[in-house]
């Protein structure tokens, strides 16, 4: 476990600069991995969906640049910033990143799941920078084309596979957290992030859908597997985003049928994701409001 002294804000400082010396928009994040910048709209009510326009530090992802001055503002806003996100989908390299985690609940490590995925859809894995986590799994770097949106997953692609696309962000290498430190993997750090393999971009940007039951006479179907999308895509939001994706995923669950059984777990993950839990449960409570009239009637989105 690295230690996290006096030099560690100013260390995440020059990693930071150097980052965004190389094209990379970049924010301060706390030992936590969270945003180390608290939301100068935190306790509003009703929430507001502020992505950075009122002109405040403070809105996660939505913060980064790559603009020397404005890193070192943000950091100067975060004297007790340990390290340093990247967010994912900006110009000029478009970054989608790949993280590959190591969980004996998964029954093998994520990156024995990619390379059958590579297998199975006939691509490789370039040689690219990738970043060592401090749980032993790994991030791989990759770029995007400009005219393609990568969304955010979580284990949407194989277990213990999870996508940071547009909207989300990477801890930067020189991080350190309360489990350790971020930190290139040996004989990367000349490489170039490589662009995406097409048959791998097209697994990334397939829409997503849950199986729809055919309709009969017999019982409504369960929440269980239809709802288990919802609540991943909950989980896969960072701040900027979480109750956003929230009062998306309850509206499509009251419009399902199932808003009620799935009310606390769609919670439970918002919280998760670091929402308030009164946050939580208002969203909800609006979503419910807002479908109540519609009988059912979806909009078409997955």
């Amino acid at each position: 476990m690295a230690t996290i002294d006096r030099q560690t804000p100013t260390l995440a400082l020059a990693h930071a600069l150097a980052a965004a010396g190389r094209g990379l928009p970049v924010f301060p994040l706390s030992a936590t991995k969270l945003p180390a910048l608290r939301s100068p709209h935190r306790g509003e009510q009703p929430p507001t969906h502020c992505r950075g326009e009122c002109g405040l530090p403070g809105h996660g992802v939505h913060d980064a640049t790559t603009d020397p001055a404005a890193v070192r503002a943000l950091f100067a806003a975060a004297p007790r910033a340990t390290g340093y996100g990247i967010a994912c989908g900006h110009a000029p390299h478009r970054l989608i990143g790949i993280d590959l985690d190591v969980d004996p609940a998964y029954g093998s490590d994520a990156a024995g799941a990619l390379r059958q995925l590579a297998l199975q859809h006939l691509f490789t894995i370039p040689p690219t920078v990738t970043v060592l986590t401090p749980s032993g799994g790994r991030h791989l770097w990759l770029t995007g084309p400009a005219d393609t949106t990568v969304p955010n997953s979580a284990g949407r692609l194989a277990p213990g596979i999870d996508i940071r696309g547009t909207g989300g962000y990477l801890v930067g290498p020189g991080s350190v957290t309360a489990h350790g430190r971020y930190r290139l993997a040996p004989g990367t750090a000349h490489l170039t992030p490589a662009p995406c393999p097409r048959a791998l971009l097209r697994l990334l940007t397939q829409p997503h859908r849950p199986p729809t039951a055919t309709r009969s006479a017999g019982p409504a179907p369960t929440p269980d597997r239809r709802g288990e999308g919802l609540i991943q895509f909950v989980l896969a939001a960072h701040e900027g985003q979480r109750n956003t994706r929230l009062f998306w995923a309850a509206c499509r669950a009251y419009e399902h049928g199932f808003g009620d059984a799935l009310a606390d777990a769609l919670t439970a993950a918002a919280v998760r994701t670091g929402l308030p839990e009164h946050e939580a449960r208002a969203a909800i409570a609006s979503a419910a409001r807002l479908t109540s009239g519609r009988g059912g009637e979806t909009n078409g989105a997955a």
